[in-house]
Protein backbone atom coordinates (compact mmCIF):
# COMPACT_ATOMS: atom_id res chain seq x y z
CA UNK A 1 0.00 0.00 0.00
CA UNK A 2 2.55 2.62 0.95
CA UNK A 3 5.08 1.31 -1.70
CA UNK A 4 1.71 2.06 -4.12
CA UNK A 5 1.04 5.32 -2.90
CA UNK A 6 4.74 6.51 -3.31
CA UNK A 7 4.42 5.27 -6.95
CA UNK A 8 1.18 7.02 -7.64
CA UNK A 9 2.88 10.17 -5.62
CA UNK A 10 5.70 10.14 -8.22
CA UNK A 11 4.03 9.66 -11.71
CA UNK A 12 1.32 12.34 -10.57
CA UNK A 13 4.06 14.66 -9.58
CA UNK A 14 4.84 14.59 -13.40
CA UNK A 15 1.01 15.28 -14.46
CA UNK A 16 1.91 18.60 -11.59
CA UNK A 17 4.50 20.36 -14.55
CA UNK A 18 0.63 20.88 -16.14
CA UNK A 19 -2.33 20.70 -13.14
CA UNK A 20 -1.20 20.52 -9.36
CA UNK A 21 -4.71 20.48 -8.80
CA UNK A 22 -5.60 17.34 -10.95
CA UNK A 23 -1.97 15.46 -9.56
CA UNK A 24 -3.29 15.69 -6.01
CA UNK A 25 -6.60 14.53 -6.97
CA UNK A 26 -5.55 11.50 -8.86
CA UNK A 27 -2.60 11.01 -5.83
CA UNK A 28 -5.26 11.30 -2.81
CA UNK A 29 -7.57 8.67 -4.88
CA UNK A 30 -5.00 6.08 -5.07
CA UNK A 31 -4.14 6.36 -1.31
CA UNK A 32 -7.54 5.82 -0.43
CA UNK A 33 -7.90 2.75 -2.51
CA UNK A 34 -8.00 -0.31 -0.99
CA UNK A 35 -8.59 -4.10 -1.61
CA UNK A 36 -11.56 -5.44 -2.88
CA UNK A 37 -13.89 -4.30 -6.03
CA UNK A 38 -12.28 -1.03 -5.78
CA UNK A 39 -8.95 -2.21 -7.03
CA UNK A 40 -9.79 -2.49 -10.55
CA UNK A 41 -10.88 0.93 -10.55
CA UNK A 42 -7.72 1.95 -8.67
CA UNK A 43 -5.79 0.45 -11.86
CA UNK A 44 -7.78 2.29 -13.87
CA UNK A 45 -6.82 5.37 -12.56
CA UNK A 46 -3.54 4.52 -12.26
CA UNK A 47 -3.31 3.93 -15.94
CA UNK A 48 -4.72 7.67 -16.66
CA UNK A 49 -2.22 9.41 -14.48
CA UNK A 50 0.58 7.52 -16.15
CA UNK A 51 -1.12 8.52 -19.53
CA UNK A 52 -1.68 11.69 -18.70
CA UNK A 53 2.27 12.45 -17.14
CA UNK A 54 3.31 11.16 -20.40
CA UNK A 55 1.21 13.46 -22.59
CA UNK A 56 1.99 16.32 -19.95
CA UNK A 57 6.09 15.86 -21.25
CA UNK A 58 5.31 15.11 -24.55
CA UNK A 59 3.49 18.16 -25.00
CA UNK A 60 6.07 20.11 -23.41
CA UNK A 61 8.56 18.57 -25.47
CA UNK A 62 6.41 19.65 -28.23
CA UNK A 63 6.21 23.27 -27.44
CA UNK A 64 9.36 23.44 -26.95
CA UNK A 65 10.63 22.05 -30.22
CA UNK A 66 7.52 24.12 -32.49
CA UNK A 67 8.99 26.91 -30.05
CA UNK A 68 12.60 27.06 -31.37
CA UNK A 69 11.81 25.80 -34.86
CA UNK A 70 9.12 28.85 -35.39
CA UNK A 71 12.44 30.95 -33.94
CA UNK A 72 14.84 29.89 -36.59
CA UNK A 73 14.17 26.89 -38.88
CA UNK A 74 16.61 25.17 -38.29
CA UNK A 75 16.30 21.84 -39.57
CA UNK A 76 20.60 20.53 -39.77
CA UNK A 77 23.83 21.66 -38.01
CA UNK A 78 26.30 21.95 -40.67
CA UNK A 79 29.60 23.08 -38.06
CA UNK A 80 28.43 22.59 -34.19
CA UNK A 81 30.47 24.16 -31.42
CA UNK A 82 33.17 21.56 -30.09
CA UNK A 83 33.22 19.74 -33.39
CA UNK A 84 36.70 20.48 -34.84
CA UNK A 85 36.94 20.21 -38.68
CA UNK A 86 39.45 20.31 -40.95
CA UNK A 87 37.49 21.15 -44.38
CA UNK A 88 34.18 20.70 -44.71
CA UNK A 89 32.48 21.66 -47.98
CA UNK A 90 28.76 21.27 -49.17
CA UNK A 91 28.26 22.47 -52.62
CA UNK A 92 25.19 23.69 -53.92
CA UNK A 93 24.24 25.26 -57.40
CA UNK A 94 24.77 28.37 -58.61
CA UNK A 95 22.16 30.91 -58.82
CA UNK A 96 21.79 33.04 -61.89
CA UNK A 97 23.20 36.34 -59.77
CA UNK A 98 26.69 36.04 -61.02
CA UNK A 99 25.31 36.17 -64.97
CA UNK A 100 24.27 40.03 -64.51
CA UNK A 101 28.04 40.87 -63.58
CA UNK A 102 31.03 41.21 -65.59
CA UNK A 103 32.73 37.27 -65.20
CA UNK A 104 36.10 36.85 -64.97
CA UNK A 105 37.95 34.22 -65.88
CA UNK A 106 39.30 31.98 -63.50
CA UNK A 107 37.42 33.65 -60.50
CA UNK A 108 33.75 34.45 -61.33
CA UNK A 109 32.37 31.33 -59.30
CA UNK A 110 31.35 28.16 -61.29
CA UNK A 111 31.46 25.89 -58.21
CA UNK A 112 29.22 27.31 -55.34
CA UNK A 113 28.57 26.07 -52.34
CA UNK A 114 29.89 27.06 -48.57
CA UNK A 115 32.74 25.95 -46.22
CA UNK A 116 34.00 25.70 -43.20
CA UNK A 117 37.70 25.26 -41.09
CA UNK A 118 38.88 25.17 -37.33
CA UNK A 119 42.62 24.95 -39.37
CA UNK A 120 42.92 28.41 -40.74
CA UNK A 121 44.51 30.35 -37.30
CA UNK A 122 45.38 29.41 -34.20
CA UNK A 123 43.54 29.91 -31.11
CA UNK A 124 46.27 32.75 -29.92
CA UNK A 125 45.71 34.79 -33.46
CA UNK A 126 41.76 34.59 -32.33
CA UNK A 127 42.60 35.83 -28.78
CA UNK A 128 44.67 38.55 -29.91
CA UNK A 129 41.96 39.97 -32.77
CA UNK A 130 38.93 39.21 -29.74
CA UNK A 131 41.53 42.30 -27.88
CA UNK A 132 41.40 43.88 -30.94
CA UNK A 133 37.44 44.04 -31.21
CA UNK A 134 37.17 44.67 -27.61
CA UNK A 135 38.64 47.98 -27.27
CA UNK A 136 37.18 49.52 -30.95
CA UNK A 137 34.40 51.48 -29.68
CA UNK A 138 31.53 49.94 -32.11
CA UNK A 139 28.05 50.42 -30.83
CA UNK A 140 27.03 47.48 -29.20
CA UNK A 141 24.05 46.68 -31.43
CA UNK A 142 26.16 45.47 -34.74
CA UNK A 143 27.83 47.50 -36.77
CA UNK A 144 27.47 51.49 -36.42
CA UNK A 145 29.70 54.04 -33.89
CA UNK A 146 26.54 55.85 -33.11
CA UNK A 147 24.56 56.44 -36.22
CA UNK A 148 27.55 55.75 -38.54
CA UNK A 149 28.63 53.04 -40.77
CA UNK A 150 31.78 51.43 -39.49
CA UNK A 151 34.08 50.26 -42.46
CA UNK A 152 37.42 48.42 -41.00
CA UNK A 153 39.09 50.15 -44.16
CA UNK A 154 38.21 53.52 -43.87
CA UNK A 155 38.95 54.90 -40.56
CA UNK A 156 40.12 58.14 -39.55
CA UNK A 157 42.23 60.10 -37.07
CA UNK A 158 39.63 60.81 -33.97
CA UNK A 159 37.23 58.68 -35.17
CA UNK A 160 38.05 55.28 -33.67
CA UNK A 161 41.20 54.11 -33.00
CA UNK A 162 43.96 53.17 -35.75
CA UNK A 163 45.44 49.88 -36.63
CA UNK A 164 48.50 48.80 -34.33
CA UNK A 165 51.47 47.15 -36.52
CA UNK A 166 51.02 43.96 -34.98
CA UNK A 167 47.44 43.91 -35.64
CA UNK A 168 47.99 45.50 -39.60
CA UNK A 169 50.45 42.63 -40.28
CA UNK A 170 48.09 39.82 -38.42
CA UNK A 171 45.30 41.23 -40.31
CA UNK A 172 46.96 40.59 -43.80
CA UNK A 173 48.45 37.68 -43.05
CA UNK A 174 44.87 36.03 -41.86
CA UNK A 175 43.19 37.26 -44.82
CA UNK A 176 45.74 35.69 -46.90
CA UNK A 177 45.08 32.54 -45.42
CA UNK A 178 41.92 32.52 -45.95
CA UNK A 179 42.13 34.15 -49.13
CA UNK A 180 44.00 31.05 -50.03
CA UNK A 181 41.23 28.41 -48.53
CA UNK A 182 38.69 29.75 -50.78
CA UNK A 183 40.90 30.10 -53.90
CA UNK A 184 42.28 25.97 -52.81
CA UNK A 185 38.21 25.37 -51.99
CA UNK A 186 36.69 26.89 -55.26
CA UNK A 187 39.28 26.03 -57.65
CA UNK A 188 40.28 29.17 -58.69
CA UNK A 189 43.60 31.11 -58.37
CA UNK A 190 43.49 33.09 -55.57
CA UNK A 191 45.79 35.77 -57.01
CA UNK A 192 42.43 37.03 -59.27
CA UNK A 193 40.92 37.59 -56.25
CA UNK A 194 40.92 41.25 -54.38
CA UNK A 195 39.81 41.90 -51.18
CA UNK A 196 36.75 44.21 -50.96
CA UNK A 197 34.37 46.47 -49.18
CA UNK A 198 33.17 46.19 -45.84
CA UNK A 199 35.32 44.42 -44.20
CA UNK A 200 34.96 44.81 -40.52
CA UNK A 201 34.80 43.58 -36.82
CA UNK A 202 31.05 43.25 -35.65
CA UNK A 203 30.04 43.04 -32.50
CA UNK A 204 26.85 42.29 -31.58
CA UNK A 205 24.46 41.91 -28.55
CA UNK A 206 20.65 42.06 -27.42
CA UNK A 207 20.77 45.98 -27.31
CA UNK A 208 17.76 47.31 -29.23
CA UNK A 209 19.12 48.14 -33.22
CA UNK A 210 19.53 51.65 -33.41
CA UNK A 211 20.40 51.76 -37.33
CA UNK A 212 19.19 49.85 -40.09
CA UNK A 213 22.89 48.64 -40.36
CA UNK A 214 22.02 46.94 -36.78
CA UNK A 215 19.52 44.66 -37.93
CA UNK A 216 21.82 41.98 -38.90
CA UNK A 217 18.70 39.14 -38.28
CA UNK A 218 16.95 39.65 -41.90
CA UNK A 219 17.89 37.07 -44.28
CA UNK A 220 19.84 38.62 -46.72
CA UNK A 221 22.09 37.73 -50.45
CA UNK A 222 25.66 39.60 -50.29
CA UNK A 223 25.70 39.73 -53.98
CA UNK A 224 22.74 41.84 -53.71
CA UNK A 225 23.24 43.75 -50.64
CA UNK A 226 27.04 44.64 -52.19
CA UNK A 227 27.63 44.18 -55.75
CA UNK A 228 31.06 43.62 -55.15
CA UNK A 229 31.00 40.29 -53.28
CA UNK A 230 32.13 37.29 -54.88
CA UNK A 231 33.28 35.18 -51.83
CA UNK A 232 32.54 36.00 -48.73
CA UNK A 233 33.71 35.18 -45.18
CA UNK A 234 33.56 34.89 -41.25
CA UNK A 235 36.11 34.33 -38.41
CA UNK A 236 34.52 33.57 -35.45
CA UNK A 237 35.93 35.28 -32.52
CA UNK A 238 33.43 34.29 -29.64
CA UNK A 239 31.70 30.84 -28.65
CA UNK A 240 27.81 29.83 -29.24
CA UNK A 241 26.48 29.08 -25.90
CA UNK A 242 29.37 29.89 -24.20
CA UNK A 243 29.77 33.47 -24.59
CA UNK A 244 26.29 34.35 -26.02
CA UNK A 245 23.19 32.65 -26.89
CA UNK A 246 21.62 32.75 -30.30
CA UNK A 247 23.36 34.40 -33.32
CA UNK A 248 24.17 31.48 -35.16
CA UNK A 249 24.58 31.50 -38.88
CA UNK A 250 21.58 30.31 -40.79
CA UNK A 251 21.76 29.35 -44.48
CA UNK A 252 18.17 29.69 -45.76
CA UNK A 253 17.84 26.16 -48.17
CA UNK A 254 14.77 25.52 -49.41
CA UNK A 255 12.96 23.36 -47.01
CA UNK A 256 15.78 22.38 -44.71
CA UNK A 257 17.98 25.12 -43.46
CA UNK A 258 21.31 25.31 -42.29
CA UNK A 259 23.03 26.50 -39.45
CA UNK A 260 27.12 27.12 -38.28
CA UNK A 261 27.59 27.56 -34.82
CA UNK A 262 30.25 30.02 -34.09
CA UNK A 263 33.34 29.17 -31.94
CA UNK A 264 36.76 30.84 -31.72
CA UNK A 265 38.82 30.17 -34.05
CA UNK A 266 36.50 28.78 -37.01
CA UNK A 267 36.21 30.22 -40.24
CA UNK A 268 33.35 29.62 -42.67
CA UNK A 269 33.10 30.82 -46.23
CA UNK A 270 30.59 30.93 -49.28
CA UNK A 271 29.72 32.14 -52.79
CA UNK A 272 27.71 35.29 -52.61
CA UNK A 273 25.07 34.60 -54.76
CA UNK A 274 21.63 34.11 -54.27
CA UNK A 275 22.31 30.22 -53.73
CA UNK A 276 23.61 31.14 -50.02
CA UNK A 277 20.36 33.37 -48.92
CA UNK A 278 21.52 33.51 -45.04
CA UNK A 279 20.47 35.48 -41.60
CA UNK A 280 21.72 35.71 -37.96
CA UNK A 281 19.83 35.18 -35.48
CA UNK A 282 18.75 37.39 -33.09
CA UNK A 283 21.38 37.12 -30.09
CA UNK A 284 19.51 36.83 -27.05
CA UNK A 285 22.57 36.98 -23.96
CA UNK A 286 26.50 37.59 -24.32
CA UNK A 287 28.16 39.17 -26.69
CA UNK A 288 28.98 37.99 -30.45
CA UNK A 289 32.38 38.92 -32.23
CA UNK A 290 33.24 38.25 -35.61
CA UNK A 291 35.30 39.41 -38.84
CA UNK A 292 33.77 39.77 -42.18
CA UNK A 293 36.14 39.68 -45.01
CA UNK A 294 35.04 39.58 -48.14
CA UNK A 295 36.48 39.38 -51.78
CA UNK A 296 35.63 40.31 -55.56
CA UNK A 297 36.79 39.27 -58.67
CA UNK A 298 36.77 42.91 -60.13
CA UNK A 299 39.81 44.49 -59.81
CA UNK A 300 37.99 47.73 -59.80
CA UNK A 301 36.43 47.17 -56.53
CA UNK A 302 39.13 45.96 -54.76
CA UNK A 303 41.15 47.15 -51.98
CA UNK A 304 44.04 47.25 -50.22
CA UNK A 305 45.34 46.14 -46.71
CA UNK A 306 44.79 48.02 -43.73
CA UNK A 307 47.78 50.75 -42.99
CA UNK A 308 48.60 52.50 -40.38
CA UNK A 309 47.35 56.21 -39.80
Amino acid sequence: MALTSALASSLCGLRALGNSFTSRRCANSFARRNAGPREARGGRLWAACFVSAALVAAAGAFLAWSSRSAEDGVAEVLAGRGETLLDKFVEVPCSGDYDGYRRFEGCTPRRCGRGVSDAVITREETLFFLSQASILDLHSGALSLGKQFVNLYRWGLGTVPTLSLLCSVLCSDVRHRIQQKIAETFGISSSSMYLTKPTFFSRINSTEAKTTHDEYWHPHIDKVTYGSFDYTSLLYLSDYAEDFGGGRFVFMDAGSNKTIEPQAGRVSFFTSGSENLHRVEKVQWGTRYAITISFTCNPDHGIGDPILM
